[in-house]
């Protein structure tokens, strides 16, 4: 058995090195093709397709998410040689947007936490970051209302989306009994996505929103008495023992977070197309002016109203369809749509969440 152990080691080490020279074989390519883009060395699209490219090929027994994560890896540390992708989020660390920048652009980017989703905007429109990533909606909670409300104004395109499965985790700096905890903080979305959960296990707790989990958990670590609901990022920087896991309400609570910058996608062949809308104010003009999307095959994942903030009871429509603005149907239907609509801005064409 020793004997089969060590022929199975000694075949593993030769496989590191073939990899390792491999690894570095493609580190070399990636330089080569960097040295001959001109302006935005990232292409999401093309990243897009190599992930859904090893995940289609995928023959096991790694699973094709796992696959394809390293792949990731690979890929963002083969850019970084360059220059590392800065990204700005709503910090601070520990954050879930922290996570979302990791899982999209890998351990290579260079995140840049922030105080503000305007701040993220700013960051970006100024070249301060390359990048921003913004939470845009939660599957139990609906839309993230600042980061919509900004977009109409905002020069920056989206340029990919990002999804995370949320888990919340009760968290302080010392194990302590239910019964003890005072008060409770936490992102105010991140206490309603939890709210069953403390009504039946602490429903004498005081809950104070701040601004993020991640800050939610530093006042845990330093204030007695006290709690923190949020993910594991935020425990293990802040150094706080989690009491309780998965204490979300929704199993399968979800959030979607946009990536906002400079640079326009092309076609990666599965695609979004995000924009903003306003109808005329007459009877069925909402209706008239989605018609033509119907019309041409055009599939609606998502329409969201916002109050315009320009006059009473004026609304903005933020509306996601399938395919990107290059595709002959959508392009037509936004030739017709423009006719129609009182205001049209499209806010971006991006390849559909991978991993």
């Amino acid at each position: 058995m020793n004997n089969d152990l060590s022929q199975l080691r000694t075949e593993i080490d030769a496989l590191d090195v073939d990899i390792l020279k491999l690894l570095n074989t493609r580190a070399a390519l990636a330089r080569k093709v960097g040295s001959l883009k001109i302006g935005q060395a990232y292409r999401p699209e093309r990243e897009a397709e190599v992930l859904r490219r090893i995940k289609s090929i995928n023959e096991g027994p790694l699973p094709d998410e796992v696959a394809a994560r390293l792949f990731r890896e690979i890929m963002s540390a083969c850019l970084a040689l360059e220059r590392p992708i800065t990204v700005a989020y709503l910090g601070p660390q520990g954050t879930f947007s922290e996570r979302a920048v990791i899982k999209h652009f890998g351990e290579g980017a260079d995140a840049q936490p922030t105080a503000s989703i305007d701040e993220v905007y700013r960051a970006v429109e100024s070249g301060a970051a390359d990048f921003g990533v913004v939470p845009v909606e939660n599957s139990t909670e609906g839309a993230v209302g600042r980061s919509l409300d900004l977009m109409p104004q905002t020069p920056l395109k989206i340029c990919g989306e990002v999804l995370i499965r949320i888990h919340h985790h009760l968290m302080a700096s010392a194990v302590v009994e239910m019964n003890k905890i005072q008060r409770v903080f936490s992102h105010g979305q991140s206490l309603a996505q939890c709210h069953e959960w403390l009504n039946a296990n602490l429903p004498h707790a005081e809950r104070v929103a701040v601004s993020s989990n991640a800050e939610a958990a530093r006042r845990a670590a330093i204030e007695p008495f006290s709690a923190a609901v949020a993910g594991e990022m935020a425990a293990s920087h802040y150094k706080l023992a989690i009491l309780a896991s998965n204490i979300e309400d929704e199993p399968n609570n979800t959030t979607r977070f946009l990536v906002l910058g400079s640079y326009e996608p092309q076609q990666s062949g599965f695609d979004k197309t995000s924009l903003v809308l306003s109808a005329t104010n007459r009877a069925g003009a909402v209706y008239e002016m989605l018609t033509p999307f119907a019309q041409r095959g055009v599939s609606m994942s998502k329409f969201e109203s916002r109050p315009s903030k320009v006059a009473l009871w004026d609304y903005l429509f933020f509306v996601d369809i399938e395919g990107h603005l290059a595709d002959a149907n959508v392009a037509d239907a936004l030739v017709e749509i423009k006719k129609i609509a009182g205001y049209v801005k499209v806010l971006g064409s991006y390849p559909t969440a991978v991993l």
